[in-house]
């Protein structure tokens, strides 16, 4: 036998033996491992950001991050009293803890858009949900040393391993797509369950730290899916097969800012409009003096509209002699 084909078989053929109620099983190392992390990658990143687009889309959108997350780990608060909270007004009818997990998001947030160049690793994750259960629960950040349950399922995640741990994040850094690894690093946190509390929230944040890096979009789980998402999910658990919830993930939770057309691809030349404050009245002596514009105008105070920058002069004179005379007699 030769030296090649040993090195073949030691390579290759790692086999665990896996026993159900009748018989044992035989299966290859290497199915399992490419079954635990989804190491295919087949997909392509549906955005192309500049960092500093991506950046700005999540601060845009931080708020509604914040809530849809807070949501998916069963926090009972609306979207306006979540936009309240970051906002850093008190609500009393919000119980404390959900107040605490909000501020918490926030802060982590922050963390990671602070340090959004810095290439996630298992110090960087532990760090994640120490800012997620600040407060919350003791020793946060680091693993948990106690066996934990999961709702809807009799599977239990087993005790993390910190060289364990490190070696499967180290190995999912290899995943050359950016959203592929990014999915995969969300799914197999969640899975592990690593800490005490926060494991959704903290695989989350840590999902998109790679994606915004990247520039290919953010995660957030709509709130009208997390119902179907957190059914994947459990079935995740249950087989460790995450292609399904993968590919759900993909086409349904990621959100971005398609690539923009260059500056002389552009159809519309905001030079062409400007806007102008109207009362109901003068938008009528306007119609009547034949200038089309846009916008909804109300019976009751002002409305804004948008005027062609080419009906500007003759626009200022019509609303100035009807607001000198105050008749609009005097100007049709």
């Amino acid at each position: 036998m030769s030296v090649e084909y040993l090195f073949f078989l030691c390579w290759f053929l790692p086999v665990v033996y896996c026993m159900d109620s009748s018989h044992f099983s035989l299966t290859l190392y290497a199915q399992k491992h490419y079954n635990y992390f989804g190491w295919s990658d087949y997909m392509e990143n549906k955005f192309q950001m500049t960092l500093e687009d991506n950046i700005f889309l999540a601060k845009r959108n931080i708020v509604d991050i914040i809530w849809k997350s807070a949501r998916l780990e069963g926090l009972n608060v609306t979207f306006p009293d979540t936009e309240a909270i970051y906002r850093g007004s008190v609500i009393s009818d919000v119980e404390v803890n959900t107040v605490i997990a909000i501020n918490n998001l926030k802060h982590a947030w922050q963390f990671i858009l602070d340090t959004i160049e810095y290439p996630i690793d298992y110090p960087y994750v532990c760090k994640i949900n120490q800012y997620v259960e600040y407060n919350l629960i003791p020793n946060a950040g680091f693993i948990r040393n106690f066996p934990v349950s999961i709702g809807g399922t009799r599977w239990k995640p087993e005790l993390p391993i910190e060289s364990k741990i490190k070696e499967e994040i180290e190995n999912i850094k290899t995943i050359a797509n950016p959203t592929e690894r990014a999915i995969t690093m969300m799914l197999h946190l969640m899975r592990r369950q690593m800490f005490g509390d926060g494991n959704k929230r903290t695989s989350m944040l840590s999902a998109n730290q790679i994606m915004i890096s990247n520039g290919v979009g953010i995660i957030s789980i709509p709130v009208e899916l997390q119902r179907d998402f957190s059914k994947m999910l459990v079935e995740f658990y249950e087989t460790n097969k995450m292609d399904d919830i993968k590919e759900f993930i993909y086409h349904s939770c990621i959100d971005g800012i398609p690539l923009q057309k260059k500056e002389s691809e552009h159809n519309y030349n905001p030079n062409d409009d400007y806007y102008l404050k109207v009362s109901f009245k003068e938008a009528t002596v306007l119609e009547k003096n034949g200038i089309s514009f846009e916008g909804t105008v109300h019976e009751q105070g002002n409305s804004v509209i948008r005027i062609k920058t080419s009906d500007k002069t003759k626009v200022d004179e019509i609303i100035n002699s009807y607001r000198n005379n105050n008749s609009i007699k005097n100007l049709i």
